[in-house]
């Protein structure tokens, strides 16, 4: 089935993809200015779940989430971005979402959040594939049919 052409227009659009990866970081650069911001509340927040010195793991958690989303966006070492955030998000699902050690209501949301947070780590995954491409070769590939040299065949 073709891809209308509408769909294709708006998929190659440029800022459609600074969108989407704006869109990706969201979650983390949000979460970095307001901790950064309210750095005392941050601190708090770290004290609630555990990780001691609190101030240097707000700071830590702002580096990650501010310099992460910031690669991502600008698409530079976008691998190095994603990846730091992939493993700061798989850390807090062992640390903040420990559903396994939880009962009850706040078990099944934490298992739904754990979940979330594994969608987003393959979302992360994803976005270091597609940098990798080039934008010309991908829009090509996607519009004449043609195999990439990846061996990948749009569908």
């Amino acid at each position: 089935m073709m891809t209308p052409r509408w769909i294709d227009a708006l998929l190659s659009n440029r800022g459609t993809e600074v969108a989407a990866r704006v869109l990706l970081a969201f979650p983390f650069w949000a979460s970095g200015l307001i901790k950064l911001l309210d750095f005392p509340g941050g601190v708090a927040e770290m004290r609630q779940f555990g990780p001691e010195p609190a101030w240097l793991f707000n700071t830590l958690t702002i580096i990650v989430q501010l310099t992460g989303s910031a690669l991502i966006i600008a698409k530079r070492w976008t691998w190095l971005g994603a990846g730091a955030l992939g493993v700061f998000t798989f850390l807090t699902i062992l640390i903040v979402h420990a559903f396994w050690r939880l009962e009850g209501e706040r078990a099944i949301m934490a298992l739904h959040t754990a979940g979330e947070h594994g969608g987003m780590i393959g979302a992360l995954i994803l976005v270091s594939i597609l940098a990798l491409r080039p934008r010309s070769e991908s829009i090509a590939v996607r519009r004449t049919g043609t195999v990439a040299a990846d061996g990948i065949r749009p569908r």
